[in-house]
């Protein structure tokens, strides 16, 4: 996507002083809904992959398309001035790019009955936490050993289920706080020191330790999610029999099958 704004500065060069006035801004607003629809598409796969999200505070893949209308009706003006003609381009490119990649999302996900403060609080802690598996993914590419790179994606990949845990039931995060926070600030800095190490001398023993490290910390945080969501459903469990107490005293007989 950003292919077409070059290009276009290319071409502008040989075009005479308003000509190459207007595709120099052609190509800046188009390589800024590249830019923009690139994020767009990250926060909208991050969305999607929550049980629990809060639409984007910025609209970014609309605001795209608007800037890809934008940056047409100027290219169509520089060929061919007019305002019809290039509003007309303008409005053609914005409906083909909200056609081909979307909406951002609109409205809040799984977020009803939710404390607002609470959820407010996960977002930050999740977010925090996942700069740190960033970080890690970033740091062990420099090792340049694509099976320690599965092993943190298997890693990552737990401990993401514990983040949407904690965002299902904000009430979590007291517990879970110390893995979002201590224990994976100290996986990225693990990852750092293994990948300097080990880019450096291809160390056999620092890549087993490192190894051993994610192998705990994977079970840790897998028990930490089971743990959660056994005490989740145990707190269902009251809460149901409470209610079907309260409704045996009002004379309503419930199957408990």
């Amino acid at each position: 996507m950003f292919l077409p704004g070059a290009l276009m500065l290319l071409f502008s060069l040989t075009s005479g002083a308003s000509g190459l006035a207007l595709g120099l801004g052609a190509a800046a607003l188009w390589t800024g809904a590249a830019y923009l629809l690139r994020e767009g598409l990250r926060a909208k796969a991050a969305f999607d992959a929550r049980r629990v999200a809060r639409k984007p505070a910025l609209p970014r893949k609309i605001l795209a398309a608007v800037l890809t209308g934008a940056g047409a009706g100027l290219a169509a003006w520089k060929a061919e001035p007019g305002l019809a003609i290039a509003a007309i381009y303008g409005l053609a490119a914005m409906g083909l790019h909200l056609a081909a990649f979307g909406l951002d999302p609109l409205q809040d996900k799984g977020t009803e009955g939710v404390d607002d403060y609470q959820q407010a609080r996960v977002a930050r802690a999740v977010e925090e936490a996942e700069f740190s598996l960033d970080a890690m993914t970033d740091a062990v590419l420099r090792a340049r050993d694509r099976d320690v790179e599965l092993r943190v994606e298997q890693f990552q990949a737990v401990a993401r289920d514990l983040f949407r845990t904690v965002e299902e039931d904000p009430r979590d995060l007291t517990a879970a706080r110390k893995y979002l926070t201590v224990y994976l600030q100290g996986a990225k800095d693990a990852t750092v020191k293994f990948a300097d190490i080990y880019s450096r001398s291809q160390d056999a023993t620092a890549r087993a330790d490192y190894l051993a490290l994610l192998q705990d910390l994977e079970e840790n945080f897998a028990a930490r999610t089971r743990k959660m969501l056994l005490e989740d459903r145990s707190d269902l469990t009251i809460e149901i029999d409470v209610l079907r107490d309260r409704l045996q005293r009002e004379g309503v007989q419930m199957d408990r099958s």
